[in-house]
């Protein structure tokens, strides 16, 4: 595929469905270079199937398959497994409102007919950013793509269930959930706080004995009509007359005690606190301690009941601006304070969620407790280290985790109920035929679904065939896969899942299989605009991966990500930055170009014999890059990486080498072959290119050829000191001399002499520097030169004599500039110096004629030095 100019668009068009037919991307794609004893395992984070491609997900992939197309061609049988997620909540609202829009509910289909249609969306429309990801050139093994809610993974949720089930570690019970009422139930890590500018309501409560009343604030009047006890501090001196005192509640005039208990601020609001045990989380907990009566006053659609008297009917939040009017005419609102503070909103579909009592199925906070001792016994490693502070803090506060989502997509909870004796029991089978308790055949199945969060949990060992199989016992939890790639070697996802996500990954792991599911876990940060701001529709700030890779290329867009992929930090993407990888795509084609012009194809290094300087110079920073490339991506230092191929690449081999080569005309051979190797060292971070690049170098074709992904990858890393210390030299004489002469305004002319004081070999540096600097005749010397324009470099001293170089000109033009700048100097002196001046100008005027002035004497002293060494 010869061409005068890189076409990206068509080389990743062309390259990317022979590397995936090939099978390169499949456990065995490498098997003519894979150790068998090596293992690789890496598990793609499952993108929702509703999901678009985003430059998070971008993000993450990249890192993925660097490591993925490193560790290929290291030798090791490398699975990285794709699938996608079924998204419970995300999905079903996206067909629901598709129904909405033709006019229909899904209660109308029925929900055989609903998750049929939702079924058919997945098949149309799902998994769109499978193919989004083509366009990165990532590299999994797309054979054993896995769907969360696909049957070999069915059976691997029912059997976590039952299994946690038969141990009691799942139960189902009334308790205080996160609800919304367009969503059901949600876990804690599910709410999304945000700040919000509401109002503080201080209502009155009047004694039922008549003798006055009690002011309460509340940011929530309309839940008041729970209210089961009033409650003050019991060290409140304030209130402890009133301790066991009843209210009146208003409008509905049922009353309540006043009890004490030390849960109460008293320096917040007025010290007198509302209990509502069935609307409040903190609520909850203290009318268990007082044994209070828990009253809900709204249905799970957010519905008033009967409980709120006249308001009965009204939605919960628009019910609000009536009650507080009602209770206004009727005199008990004191007064009404703005309030700022945090309300908690549903993730997905970001109504306000309300605390509320409902009977859901929970996972025991118990199930975590090994794998919380194995992380702290160092079993997984967190890169960056600090993530596991975080992860124990979640962990050692972690709450029963509720898993039943009043949804119909998703997986159904596998537990029945008996309409004749009551029976309640969780099984594996899809339609069990009768109970086994009393035989009847009159049972009906859990309507609720498991949390997304449950099925993706298990994603480490559930693609790998635990309990995806018929057969009962170990071997239902025993594969050929499950020992060889579990535990997981490494998992690279952002740090704002590692609560949903990693940590359930982590619980799951531990409880079913007894080991931690992966040995490293590496959080990267997120990705924001140049200026740090989070990316946001609203903002206009949008980055979209899709147009970046039309725009500069999959390679530039990938090789931008890793270089700025620093442990820890958020990435600032620009198009600067875009940019700049385009342009070292260009660097590199240009750098194959030249060589050619001098030799069309060139041998694979290991044939090639390295003999000349350059070459052996060349060769030796090559195996230096090649141990700090590995050193770092061995610590997933992704940036550290991308930044010594990018400083070897530009830097050393096209700036340098290249250079160096138009006076070594037999090395042009040994940089090819050097060059053509260094392209499977860049391999994992820009694929297409590198392919490119290597055949072009080879005079072959990947279409009748073998892909550089799976050739072994770079490993020599013997360094020789001795000759990089001699170009080390070379080249600090070239720019010492092209500084000499830009001092006498001879630049990129070429003259006829240059004395050069330094050690090595003279021999072999002459024809290097003597190109390079433009100098016709280099004498070595090992004392000063006098009547000579003199530069010293870190391992040189430079002189050019002056009886051949027409100086007048020069001197002539330093005189001038001295001259203004002395004038310019004259003249701050003189206003610093006027005591006038100085009493009565600003503070800032002064500061900036005395940085004036002391800038003005510096480049005097300049001038000085240049007119000293020109002899005048």
């Amino acid at each position: 595929m010869s061409t005068t100019h890189y076409d990206p668009k068509n080389i990743e068009e062309t390259y990317y469905p022979i590397w995936e037919n090939r099978g390169y991307f499949e456990i065995d794609g490498n098997r003519s270079i894979a150790k068998p004893d090596k293992h690789f395992a890496i598990m793609m984070p499952p993108p929702n199937v509703t999901g678009r491609l985003h430059i998070g997900h971008s993000l993450t992939f990249t890192l993925q398959d660097i490591i993925v197309r490193y560790k290929r061609m290291d030798g090791y049988m490398t699975l990285w497994q794709p699938g996608t997620d079924h998204a419970g909540i995300a999905t079903q609202n996206v067909v629901e409102k598709q129904l909405l829009a033709e006019g229909k509910t899904k209660e109308e289909l029925g929900r055989e007919a609903f998750l049929e249609r939702v079924w058919a969306w997945k098949e149309e429309s799902g998994g769109i950013m499978v193919g989004q990801l083509r366009k990165l050139g990532v590299s999994p093994a797309w054979s054993r793509e896995r769907f969360t809610m696909d049957e070999g993974l069915k059976s691997s949720v029912k059997e976590a269930f039952v299994h946690l089930y038969n141990q009691n570690l799942i139960v189902r019970g009334n308790y205080m959930v996160n609800w919304c009422t367009h969503d059901g139930a949600l876990s804690d890590i599910e709410v999304e706080h945000e700040e919000h500018q509401g109002n503080f309501y201080h209502m009155r409560y009047p004694f039922s004995d008549g003798s006055g009343h009690i002011v309460v604030a509340t940011t929530r009047p309309e839940t008041y009509f729970g209210d089961t006890a009033i409650m003050v501090h019991p060290d409140d001196e304030r209130y402890l007359h009133l301790i066991g005192k009843s209210v009146t509640l208003p409008l509905i005039n049922r009353d309540i005690k006043i009890i004490a208990d030390s849960h109460v601020d008293r320096e917040f609001g007025t010290g007198v606190v509302k209990v509502t045990p069935a609307h409040d989380t903190n609520d909850y907990e203290v009318g268990k301690r007082h044994d209070l009566e828990f009253i809900t006053v709204f249905d799970e659609k957010g519905i008033l009941n009967h409980h709120a008297g006249e308001f009965e009917g009204l939605e919960r939040l628009e019910a609000r601006a009536v009650i507080v009017k009602r209770l206004e005419e009727a005199g008990f609102i004191e007064k009404i304070e703005e309030h700022t503070h945090q309300v908690g909103h549903c993730y997905r579909c970001k109504n306000i969620v309300e605390p509320y009592i409902s009977k859901q199925w929970f996972v025991r906070s118990e199930v975590a407790r090994g794998s919380i001792d194995k992380t702290n016994a160092g079993l997984t490693q967190f890169f960056p280290p600090h993530w596991i502070n975080s992860y124990n803090a979640w962990m050692g506060d972690l709450r029963d985790w509720c898993i039943s989502r009043q949804l119909w997509w998703g997986h159904r909870i596998p537990v029945f109920y008996c309409d004749d004796c009551g029976h309640e029991w969780a099984s594996l089978e899809e339609h069990p035929s009768s109970c086994p308790h009393c035989s009847s055949k009159s049972f009906a199945q859990d309507p609720d679904v498991l949390d997304t969060w449950f099925s993706s949990a298990l994603w480490p060992f559930s693609t790998l065939g635990w309990g995806n199989g018929d057969t009962a016992g170990d071997q239902l939890f025993q594969s050929e896969d499950m020992a060889r790639f579990y535990p997981n070697t490494l998992l690279i996802t952002g740090f704002d899942i590692l609560f949903f996500w990693v940590a359930r990954m982590m619980m799951m792991g531990e409880s079913f299989t007894g080991e931690l599911p992966f040995n490293h876990i590496y959080l990267h940060a997120l990705v924001r605009d140049e200026h740090g701001q989070k990316m946001s529709k609203s903002k206009g700030n949008v980055i979209d991966p899709l147009d970046m890779v039309e725009k500069y290329s999959a390679d530039a867009l990938r090789f931008t990500l890793a270089v700025l992929a620093v442990q820890g930090r958020d990435i600032r993407l620009s198009n600067d930055r875009l940019e700049q990888s385009r342009n070292f795509t260009n660097k590199l084609f240009n750098a194959s170009k030249f060589l050619q012009m001098n030799v069309p194809t060139f041998k694979d290094l290991a044939d090639q014999e390295i003999t000349t300087p350059l070459g052996r110079y060349m060769l030796s920073r090559f195996h230096r890059a090649t141990a700090e490339t590995r050193a770092f991506l061995d610590e997933y230092r992704f940036n550290d990486a991308a930044t010594v191929l990018y400083r070897f690449l530009w830097n050393e081999f096209c700036d340098w080498g290249i250079e160096l080569g138009k006076a070594s005309k037999e090395s042009v051979n040994e940089l090819g072959s050097i060059f053509k190797e260094s392209m499977k060292l860049l391999h994992p971070f820009m694929p297409f290119i590198t392919e490119y690049l290597y055949h072009e170098l080879s005079g072959t074709s990947l279409e009748e050829g073998n892909s550089i992904m799976i050739m072994a990858y770079p490993d020599n890393t013997q360094t020789d000191e001795a000759i990089e210390a001699e170009f080390a030299i070379i080249m600090d004489a070239i720019v010492t001399i092209r500084r000499a002469k830009t001092l006498v305004d001879l630049g990129n002319q070429k003259i006829d002499l240059a004395y050069l004081k330094c050690g090595g070999d003279q021999a072999m540096m002459d024809p290097f520097i003597s190109r390079l600097a433009k100098v016709e005749t280099l004498h070595f010397t090992e004392s000063k030169i006098d009547n000579a324009i003199s530069d010293i470099g870190d391992a040189v001293e430079v002189y050019l004599p002056t009886d051949a170089i027409d100086l007048s000109p020069i001197i002539e033009r330093l005189t001038k500039q001295r001259e203004k700048l002395q004038k310019e100097a004259d003249k701050l002196r003189g206003m610093l110096s006027n005591e006038r001046f100085v009493a009565n100008a600003p503070e800032s005027v002064i500061a900036e004629n005395r940085n004036g002035l002391a800038d003005a004497e510096d480049k005097i002293g300049k001038i000085d030095a240049q007119l000293s060494s020109l002899g005048n």
